[in-house]
C-alpha cells in the first residue's frame, strides 16, 4: 500500500494486480547465497555436461521432482510445483550484483503468496481484486521468453468455451484461453526486466471473482502431455 500510494496509484474493484515472482520470492527468504552450497556427486557430474557451476546444478536438483532433458548450458526440469522449466526457476537476474553469489529460488506455494496479497488489500482498502503472481519461461518450438502464472488467487486461470458456438454456429470442443498466462504476459510489457517495476496492474479486463482459483490448474498432466 506503502508503493501506490508513493506512485499515486489507486486500485479498484476488478482490477488484476500482477505481481513478479522475484519479489516475493526476496519478501518470502527464498534467497539463497551458493557460496553455502555444498554440491553432491550427482550435481558435479551435471554440472561437467552443463557447463555450470556445481552449487547451481545442486539447488536445480533439490528444487526439482524430475529431470526433463539437459545439455550443454541448458537443464530442464519439473519443479516440486509441477512447472517445467530451465534450472528449476533458479536465476540470478535482478537478485545480485555481479560479484555476488546469491541466486532466486521459486516461492514455495505461489498460489498462497497471491491468496496473501489479495487478503491483506481487501482488509487494509476492501477492494475485491485479482492477483497473479508471474516469472518468466521458455517455450517448446517458439524462440524467446515470456511471461506466465505461477501464483493466482481470485479468478479462474482458464476461460473454457467448451459448448459454446463460434460466430459461424460452429460447436467448439476443446477451447480453453489461459486467461492468468495471458494477463502476465500483458503485464511484462510494462514491468520489463531491467525497469525496476516489479508490480503492474491490469484495469478493464471482467472476471467472475472465486476463492477457487489456482495457477496450477494450468500444469497439463504428463498422462496427457505427449513431448515428454
Amino acid at each position: 500500500m506503502h508503493a501506490l500510494k508513493a506512485n499515486q496509484i489507486s486500485v479498484v474493484d476488478q482490477d488484476v494486480l500482477v505481481v513478479t515472482q522475484k519479489i516475493i520470492s526476496k519478501s518470502e527468504g527464498r534467497i539463497l547465497d551458493l557460496s553455502k552450497v555444498k554440491p553432491s556427486n550427482h550435481a558435479v557430474e551435471l554440472a561437467s555436461k552443463t557447463n555450470k557451476d556445481p552449487r547451481f546444478v545442486e539447488l536445480i536438483l533439490m528444487e526439482s521432482r524430475n529431470l526433463v532433458r539437459y545439455s550443454e548450458n541448458l537443464i530442464i526440469t519439473e519443479t516440486r510445483h509441477g512447472f517445467i522449466c530451465a534450472n528449476s526457476g533458479i536465476d540470478q537476474s535482478n537478485v545480485c550484483r555481479p560479484r555476488d553469489s546469491f541466486v532466486s529460488l521459486l516461492p514455495v506455494d505461489p498460489d498462497l503468496s497471491a491468496k496473501r496479497i489479495r487478503q491483506a488489500i481487501a482488509d487494509t482498502i476492501g477492494i475485491d481484486i485479482a492477483v497473479v503472481v508471474s516469472d518468466t519461461f521458455g517455450r517448446p518450438f517458439r524462440l524467446g521468453q515470456t511471461n506466465v502464472a505461477i501464483g493466482l488467487s481470485g479468478m479462474d486461470s482458464i476461460k473454457s468455451y467448451i459448448g459454446q458456438a463460434d460466430m459461424y454456429g460452429n460447436l467448439l470442443r476443446i477451447t480453453e484461453i489461459a486467461i492468468a498466462d495471458e494477463l502476465a504476459s500483458a503485464a511484462e510489457l510494462v514491468m520489463g526486466k531491467t525497469e525496476r517495476v516489479p508490480v503492474a496492474i491490469v484495469r478493464g479486463y471482467k472476471f467472475s471473482s472465486t476463492e477457487n482459483g489456482s495457477a496450477k490448474s494450468l500444469i497439463r498432466d504428463s498422462v496427457h502431455d505427449l513431448f515428454r
